[in-house]
């Protein structure tokens, strides 16, 4: 054999060995890696994590101030451009609008773009104060000396889409955290007792999930804000309504850990640690959730795009949160009008930026489940 051969041998082995040796974590990321509709997903997840979490920073606008720009109510979006009939330039520029009167309309306030004079963009400039990471700064990453820019355009009330976009972004990602981190709770306990104890409180338990999965949810959240005083602020509704997603979105879950359980709890090695004198709690803690933490984890995946659908539907038909809160569900509320569908149609931008983060959680949560199944390389 040649030196190539025997080096070619020597790293085939390497690689036989390391996957034989390898966690089941690191044979999940293994699997994954291998699936580009996956991963394409998780970058582009991440992306609008990010965008989410330092929206105040991205964006140059307090997106919950209402006519932030009095002169360009619906105003269309504002392009930056390198290059015009003037000439060109090195950095990017927009025009300047203007506000007057025409007897066209009747003498009503028209504004107008003159292109004859040229506002170039700024950046890391300073502006409206917010707070990151308990810290506060008035850094933005983009805007004007003099004037406005609207990469999105404005809403009637002349907030920014663009800001009010990110900004709802991070909102509808922080409910879903919020009801999945409760749900998650929720369903290793009730799961984990009913599985492990089974008999008659398996039985109770399941009765209650089942009662709890049959719950309606559009009906229960009509009744709830029947009794939401009008005097509540948006934090104490944004909690209320990620509470109440987290309470009724435990029993799917909650029912794969209880099959689990039943599965495992006869096996030996639960048996060692019994006679060991471990307690029910240390057994289910230490020996059987951590059996199958791959799937739990695939399955709080899963269950993100379900709890911001659920925000994001039930914000659209107003049960949900409300403005001055940015929410995906609440940016939605605006699209549904037919004047809007005929003459302002940069409104549907956020529902553009909706379908991707959606997408992304459904490609992502796909390809977990297939990297966490044992057998997914033997069906291939």
């Amino acid at each position: 054999m040649t030196e190539t051969n025997i080096y070619d041998a020597a790293v085939d082995q390497t690689a036989k060995d390391a996957y034989f040796t390898a966690g089941q974590g690191q044979l999940i990321w293994a699997r994954f890696k291998k699936q580009k509709a996956a991963m394409v997903g998780a970058w582009v997840l991440v992306i609008l994590i990010l965008s989410g979490i330092f929206a105040s920073f991205l964006t140059p606008y307090d997106p919950t101030i209402a006519g932030r720009d009095k002169d360009y109510l619906n105003g269309a979006p504002t392009i930056p451009q390198f290059c015009d009939d003037n000439g060109c330039s090195l950095r990017p520029f927009v025009y300047a609008l203007e506000r007057e009167r025409s007897a066209k309309t009747n003498f009503r306030w028209v504004t107008t773009v003159n292109t004859d004079k040229r506002q170039y963009i700024q950046f890391f400039v300073e502006g409206s104060e917010y707070k990151l990471f308990f810290m506060t700064f008035d850094t933005h990453l983009f805007g004007l000396d003099e004037g406005y820019v609207h990469l999105f355009g404005t809403d009637s009330t002349g907030k920014d889409i663009f800001s009010r976009t990110f900004h709802a972004i991070n909102t509808s990602l922080a409910v879903g955290t919020i009801g999945v981190l409760i749900a998650f709770v929720l369903a290793l306990i009730i799961g984990g007792i009913s599985g492990f104890y089974g008999g008659w409180i398996n039985s109770f338990i399941q009765m209650v999930t089942d009662a709890v999965r049959t719950i309606p949810a559009i009906p229960l959240f009509m009744a709830l804000a029947a009794f939401i005083p009008d005097t509540w602020s948006a934090e104490e509704r944004f909690f209320f309504i990620s509470v109440i997603l987290g309470f009724i979105g435990w029993p799917t879950l909650a029912r794969r850990v209880r099959t689990h359980l039943l599965t495992e709890r006869n096996q030996e090695y639960v048996l060692a640690a019994q006679l060991c004198g471990a307690s029910s709690g240390h057994v289910i803690r230490k020996h059987l959730l951590p059996s199958f933490t791959s799937y739990i984890i695939v399955d709080l995946v899963i269950s993100f795009p379900y709890m911001v659908l659920s925000e994001t539907a039930l914000s659209f038909i107003g049960l949900g949160l409300k403005d001055p809160v940015n929410s995906l569900g609440v940016m939605l509320q605006n699209v549904t009008s037919a004047d809007v569908l005929l003459n302002y149609q940069w409104y549907f931008i956020p529902v553009i930026f909706f379908i991707v983060l959606v997408m992304a959680f459904v490609f992502v949560g796909d390809g977990l489940r297939d990297a966490a199944d044992p057998y997914g390389d033997t069906k291939k």
